[in-house]
C-alpha cells in the first residue's frame, strides 16, 4: 500500500508517534536551554525561548488529548502537524544563534517523519519549508555569543561551542531517528497482521457465503422429495396397517417427520440468527449439554466446573449452541469412552475444554483442521469446525485442537467476556 493511500488508523498511529517524539524532544531541549544559561552563560531571551517551548508543549498536550476522540487523523492534519514542527523549530533556532546553533538539525525530524509516513507532495512541500529556514537562518538570527575585542579568542571559543554541540545534536539525531523508525516498523507490522487478518475473514466470509447459497438451496429442495415420501408412505400404511412391514414404515415416517421438523427448525433459527443474550456461562453450558444428550442419549461425560469467583457472562446464541454441539458431537464420534468436560474462567476468558479418549489428530491434516472440507473422520463434509471456528472468531474467540498427552485430542474453546456495559443483542 502507497503512503498517500495509508488507513484512517495509521495516521492516527503516527500522530501519536509524534506526541511522543515531541515529548522527548522539548525535555531535551529544556536541559540544553538551562545549559546554556547556566553553565555556557550565553546571552539567551530565556522567557521568549520558554515561551516557544510553552506553545510547542500546549500544541502536544491539544494533540495527545485530540487523539483521545472518536474524529478520524487525516494526511492532511499530520501534514499540518508537522508544519507547526518546523515553524516552532525554526523560531527555537532563530532565537538561539540561526545556523550558527549546532541544533538547527532539528529541522530534519519534520522531513524524517514526513517521508515515512507523508505522501511525495505533502513531504516535498515539507522539504521547501525546511530548506527555507535553514537558509534564512545563515543570515537572520539572534546572536548567542556577545563580541569581544579578542577576536581570535572569540572565534576559538565560538568553534569549540559549535564542535561540542555538533556531538551532542549527532547522538540525539540519532537515538531519536532510531526509536522512531523502531516504532514506525513495528506500526507498520501490526497494520500488515490487521489487513491479513481483514483478508482472512473476508475470504471465511465468501466461504460462508457459498455455503449458505449451497445449504439454502438444498433445503428448499429437499422440501418436495419430503412431502412425497410423507404421503407415500401414509398410503402405504394404510395398505399394510399390522405386520414387519408396518413397523418399518412407521420408522420411515418418523425419520422423514424428523427431516422436516429440522428444516423447519433451521428456517426459524435463520430468522434470529445474529441475536444473541448475556447468559452465565455455567447456564448456557447446562442449555448446551441438554440439548445434546437429547441429541446423543447414549453419550457420557465427565463436567468439572470452576466454582470461585462467580460465572461470567457470555454472548449467547444459537449460533455458538450449534458451534459447540458441533464440537462435542466430533469429540463423541471420535471415542465411545466417557468424555472429559471443563469449564474455567479468569477475568478476561471463558475456557472450555473437552477431552476424547479417540485416536488424536493426524499430523498430516493438523495444520489444515479449521478449513472448509477438511475432515480426520471417514465420514463427513468437513464444514462443522470450519463454521464453529467461524462463529467463535465473530465473537473474537477461537478453537484450537491438540493431542492431549493422555491420549485422545483435546479441544479447547476460548470466549471473551463482554463488558460490563454491553447489552442484550
Amino acid at each position: 500500500m502507497s503512503k498517500s493511500t495509508a488507513p484512517i488508523s495509521g495516521f492516527h498511529d503516527h500522530l501519536l508517534q509524534l506526541t511522543y517524539i515531541r515529548t522527548v524532544t522539548l525535555f531535551g531541549l529544556s536541559a540544553a536551554l538551562l545549559f546554556a544559561l547556566y553553565v555556557l552563560h550565553l546571552q539567551i531571551n530565556a522567557w521568549l525561548t520558554a515561551g516557544t517551548l510553552g506553545v510547542l508543549a500546549l500544541i502536544n498536550l491539544f494533540t495527545y488529548a485530540r487523539l483521545h476522540s472518536a474524529w478520524p487523523v487525516t494526511e492532511a492534519e499530520l501534514f499540518s502537524q508537522l508544519v507547526a514542527d518546523a515553524v516552532l523549530y525554526g523560531a527555537l533556532i532563530y532565537q538561539t544563534g540561526g545556523a550558527t546553533n549546532p541544533f538547527i538539525f532539528l529541522l530534519l525530524i519534520p522531513l524524517l517523519i514526513s517521508a515515512a509516513t507523508l505522501g511525495w507532495r505533502y513531504t516535498f512541500l515539507v522539504a521547501l519549508l525546511v530548506v527555507t529556514f535553514y537558509s534564512s537562518l545563515i543570515r537572520y538570527y539572534i546572536p548567542v555569543i556577545p563580541n569581544t575585542s579578542g577576536h581570535k579568542h572569540s572565534l576559538m571559543a565560538l568553534f569549540d561551542l559549535h564542535i561540542t554541540g555538533m556531538w551532542l545534536n549527532f547522538l540525539f539525531s540519532v537515538l531519536l531517528i532510531s526509536w522512531f523508525i523502531v516504532r514506525l516498523q513495528q506500526t507498520m507490522h501490526r497494520q500488515e497482521l490487521r489487513l491479513a487478518r481483514a483478508r482472512e475473514r473476508r475470504i471465511q466470509d465468501q466461504q460462508l457465503l457459498s455455503l449458505a447459497t449451497l445449504a439454502a438451496g438444498t433445503a428448499h429442495e429437499l422440501g418436495t422429495p419430503l412431502s412425497t415420501m410423507s404421503v407415500v408412505l401414509r398410503d402405504m400404511a394404510l395398505d399394510h396397517p399390522d405386520g414387519e412391514l408396518a413397523e418399518d414404515i412407521a420408522l420411515l415416517q418418523q425419520q422423514v417427520s424428523a427431516c422436516s421438523e429440522r428444516l423447519q427448525a433451521m428456517a426459524q433459527n435463520a430468522q434470529q440468527a445474529g441475536r444473541s443474550e448475556l447468559t452465565p456461562a455455567t447456564d448456557m453450558l447446562d442449555r448446551l449439554l441438554d440439548q445434546w444428550q437429547l441429541m446423543r442419549p447414549e453419550a457420557n461425560y465427565r463436567l468439572q466446573i470452576q466454582t470461585h469467583p462467580q460465572a461470567p457472562q457470555v454472548r449467547c446464541s444459537i449460533q455458538l449452541l450449534q458451534a459447540l454441539t458441533n464440537l462435542l458431537n466430533n469429540a463423541a464420534d471420535a471415542s465411545q469412552d466417557t468424555l472429559d468436560i471443563e469449564l474455567s474462567w479468569d477475568q478476561e476468558q471463558i475456557w472450555l475444554r473437552i477431552h476424547d479418549q479417540g485416536p488424536g489428530l493426524p499430523l498430516a491434516t493438523a495444520a489444515d483442521l479449521g478449513k472448509p472440507f477438511v475432515t480426520t473422520k471417514g465420514k463427513g463434509l468437513g464444514i462443522g469446525l470450519f463454521l464453529t471456528a467461524t462463529t467463535l472468531a465473530q465473537q473474537d474467540g477461537d478453537v484450537r485442537l491438540y493431542n492431549h498427552p493422555q491420549g485422545g485430542t483435546l479441544t479447547e474453546v476460548r470466549l471473551p467476556i463482554p463488558s460490563t456495559h454491553e447489552n442484550t443483542r
